[in-house]
């Protein structure tokens, strides 16, 4: 498969996740509320969205993406701290 296609694949499977988690998101029953979902419903809704992270997954492996990345917050501490470097003044030995 072409890198353009994966990427056209990739938005396919995003879209698909966000679609999914909203519908889910405004069906969640609230404190006093039964689910207007079947328990039957919920399960398929668990596997299509399991299918989904899977494909993400090989995607992204596909195209040698790391899934492993996270967002970073401004203020958040750095497990390391970058340094410069002062080249020194070229020395002639004699």
């Amino acid at each position: 498969m072409e890198e353009k296609e994966l990427l056209k694949e990739q938005q396919i499977m995003r879209a698909m996740r966000k679609t999914l988690t909203s519908v889910v998101r405004d069906c969640a029953p609230r404190a006093d509320q039964d689910s207007p979902l079947t328990e039957q419903t919920i399960e398929n809704v668990r596997m299509c969205l399991g299918l989904i992270a899977a494909r993400e997954a090989e995607l992204a492996e596909s195209l040698g993406l790391s899934r492993n990345e996270r967002p970073h917050y401004t203020d958040e501490v750095k497990s390391a701290e970058p340094i410069q470097f002062i080249p020194t003044a070229s020395r002639k030995d004699h």
